[in-house]
């Protein structure tokens, strides 16, 4: 096919033409199929185990006030309170003045039907009502403690760790 004005003509070599074969359009549709199947059912069921998220919030949530009490030099208290099923945090300031914890550490209730059924805490019993109060110490201590979170027949079992501020989940009842 010649150019106008003499510039010359275009030439098409059969190996030079762009775009995707069949194949590999079939291939990257296979690969989102599989993903897909792989990921929509882990998505669809965020949010309806109450139970183990109440258990990975409260986790989170003492490791964070640990880690937090060594930075920060200050004693944080965490009150969970059996009786409301409710859990929040408060930071003992250098003046002696006890303060409510905003954000990570804030007053909460626990999600649906889930509740405390018992705390186990080293050196003090087992409680079951009442207002129970765990001292995070910025030398790096929380005394080793098993909560039992319950909704309706099932159990999860929270083993907090006094060196590191980790807590270990378990499904079920477990005696330690």
């Amino acid at each position: 096919m010649p150019f106008p004005e003499g510039r010359g003509t275009l030439r098409i070599s059969p190996g030079s033409q762009s775009g995707f074969t069949l194949i590999e359009i079939a291939l990257v549709v296979f690969l989102i199929g599989l993903f897909s199947a792989l990921v929509i059912p882990m998505v669809t069921g965020i949010g309806d185990d109450k139970l183990a998220t109440t258990s990975r919030r409260l986790a989170g949530t003492i490791k964070y006030l640990y880690n937090e009490s060594a930075l920060s030099g200050l004693e944080y208290r965490l009150v969970f309170n059996l009786d409301r099923q409710t859990f929040g945090a408060k930071r003992l300031e250098r003046d002696g003045e006890l303060l409510e914890v905003d954000g990570t550490g804030k007053l909460q209730n626990l999600k649906g039907d889930v509740v405390f059924s018992e705390m186990n805490v080293t050196g003090r019993g087992s409680f079951t009502r009442g207002e129970v109060t765990l001292e995070i110490l910025p030398v790096g201590w929380i005394d080793e403690t098993i909560i039992y979170l319950t909704e309706d027949k099932r159990e999860m079992t929270l083993r907090i760790m006094p060196f590191t501020g980790s807590t270990e989940v378990y499904e079920g009842h477990r005696e330690f």
